[in-house]
């Protein structure tokens, strides 16, 4: 049985970091990882300050690539879900999103975050990247053989 909605979502849910990456205007790549939120596996929330290179590169190219995996897996075990997404800063709707973020930093033993947060002088800001397509590895044995799921 190959790659399905269901087991990505269940590597989202499982995981707390994704790895985002991202490119500056001449396209030189950069990736971090970061902490994020979801709703469901297409919303993917974290809150960065703007003068950092990812922030600073989604502004200027908000194309983003974001995997999200275990990285505790045994070798040969391993299983990822690869997505394509557009970012951005966040403001318009910021308050949906913050609950959505503050409810999984809270499961995971943060805070809540509010918008005072991230506005203003706090020197942090609220991103979110909506995926529009998902991906994973089939189990068929061929080296990075991906599969839309």
């Amino acid at each position: 049985m190959g790659p399905s909605a269901g087991n990505a979502q269940a590597i989202v849910e499982a995981s707390r970091y994704l790895v985002l990456a991202t490119a500056d205007a001449e396209g030189r790549p950069w990736s971090t990882p970061v902490y994020f939120a979801h709703m469901g596996c297409r919303e993917f929330f974290w809150v960065s300050s703007p003068d950092v290179t990812h922030s600073r590169n989604i502004a200027v190219r908000p194309r983003v690539g974001i995997v999200v995996f275990d990285s505790s897996a045994e070798i040969g075990t391993g299983q990822g879900v690869y997505m394509s997404a557009v970012a951005e800063e966040l403001v318009d709707g910021a308050e949906r999103a913050l609950e959505v973020f503050s409810r999984r930093s809270l499961l995971h033993g943060g805070r809540v975050w509010t918008l005072d947060d991230v506005r203003g002088d706090s020197g942090m800001r609220l991103y979110r990247a909506v995926a529009e397509a998902h991906s994973m590895l089939a189990k068929d044995g061929r080296p990075d053989h991906r599969v839309r799921v």
